[in-house]
């Protein structure tokens, strides 16, 4: 089978439909959903909560021990006999936040043991409330100092989306292979969302590279 560039171009605007619809909107919203949960983690772990910092913890390690595709199976297959549904989207975006923020946590907890000393000595001497010692002193700094590392994990969610094919999200490999399985042209269908993979996570991936090195800077 040779390479077809009318047919390339005739399925490119479908594929981007997808791409924008559900890969990029799943990547957006399971970064925000990890973002949040993961600083939820840090701190609950970083205070020493009782009970809660040990079902966190177990919780995490319970997570980033089993893989992401059977998370993602459990939440859309398993779920319903338990009674709860969720559509695939949800589900996806679900499966992606919760998975990444059990590894954003540890981040976030480097990013604040980084805070110096002085900082929280300081808060004290100024009788600052915790949660303002919180929210304006050490979780700005903390933060800060781990966007590249967030950024980094951003990227491997995106990379990681193709695994919401398997539970009906027509994301853009699901895509890719719908139109292949139609068509019999496997080669411009993937190739051609390799290549949109490839156009949206590298420029990120530089831009991250180019916030580090000026974050080190300060």
């Amino acid at each position: 089978m040779n390479w077809s560039w009318d047919f390339a171009w005739e399925i490119l605007p479908e594929l981007l439909r997808h791409f924008a619809e559900y890969t990029l909107v799943a990547t957006v919203l399971g970064t925000a959903v990890a973002a949040a949960l993961g600083l939820v983690f840090a701190v609950i772990r970083y205070l020493r909560i009782p009970l809660l910092a040990q079902v966190t913890t177990a919780f995490i390690e319970f997570i980033r021990s089993t893989p992401l595709l059977i998370q993602l199976f459990f939440l859309f297959f398993a779920l319903p006999e338990l009674g709860i549904t969720l559509a695939p989207l949800v589900a996806g975006v679900t499966g992606l936040g919760v998975h990444y923020a059990c590894y954003m946590a540890d981040v976030y907890r480097s990013g604040i043991d980084a805070v110096p000393k002085g900082q929280w000595e300081a808060s004290v001497a100024l009788q600052l409330p915790q949660r303002i010692t919180w929210q304006r002193v050490v979780l700005p700094q903390a933060i800060r100092n781990v966007l590249p590392a967030l950024g980094n994990y951003a990227i491997a969610m995106f990379k990681e989306t193709p695994f919401l094919a398997f539970i009906a999200v027509p994301e853009l490999l699901r895509t890719a292979q719908t139109i292949g399985g139609n068509t019999f042209r496997y080669l411009e269908p993937f190739t051609m969302a390799g290549l949109i993979f490839l156009a949206a996570s590298y420029p990120t991936a530089l831009l991250l590279r180019r916030m580090e090195r000026r974050l080190a800077a300060y």
